[in-house]
């Protein structure tokens, strides 16, 4: 059974709002001065360890409207993203039109479940906050991979919200960088 693996960017206090910079609010691109070549070898070998992304809809519009046009700067990753299988879910989106995008059209949890059923390698989230935390709750996500950035954003969209939502994660791998971005991995403790 494959992995459901959310991979994100994370502030020391939580927030994980455009961390690129592409203008969603004033503190954009807090991550930008600490990516580094260390970091960019862990997120290559995570892509090529996968072979699918599962994305919530402000993430897919974003990487829609950006990674089509990145294969002359991004080379064999932006190959990969823009040939990978994208599964959508959306409420509001119709028509998708990057590469291989596949809206997810039942029930959450009955999706996700179906998706993790199929053979091949684990599939990543990548952004999607809205979608984590739904996941979270239904118990689908099997590991978290947490880029922890020594930046206090103080303000913007939380990965994990304000809810009675308790999770026992545990720990399955520290990686401190140079950069000082800290690589937390935890698994789900009903993935175990």
């Amino acid at each position: 059974m494959r992995k459901l693996i959310a991979s994100e960017y994370v502030s020391l206090d939580g927030i994980m709002q455009d961390p690129g910079g592409v203008g969603e609010f004033k503190h954009g691109g807090w991550t930008s001065p600490y990516w580094n070549d260390e970091l960019a070898i862990f997120k290559n070998e995570e892509l090529f360890g996968s072979d699918g992304l599962l994305l919530g809809r402000a993430t897919y519009e974003g990487f829609a409207a950006a990674w089509p046009d990145m294969s002359h700067e991004e080379g064999e990753y932006a190959d990969r993203m823009n040939g990978f299988p994208k599964y959508v879910v959306s409420r509001t989106l119709s028509n998708l039109t990057w590469n291989n995008s596949h809206l997810l059209s039942g029930g959450l949890d009955g999706e996700v479940r179906k998706l993790k059923e199929q053979p091949g390698q684990d599939l990543l989230i990548f952004g999607s906050g809205q979608l984590v935390r739904s996941l979270m709750q239904l118990d689908l996500i099997d590991e978290y991979r947490l880029q922890v950035y020594p930046v206090v954003v103080g303000s913007g969209k939380r990965l994990l919200g304000d809810d009675d939502n308790f999770k026992t994660l545990q720990l399955a791998e520290t990686k401190p960088l140079e950069s000082g971005v800290v690589i937390l991995t935890y698994r789900a403790s009903s993935h175990s």
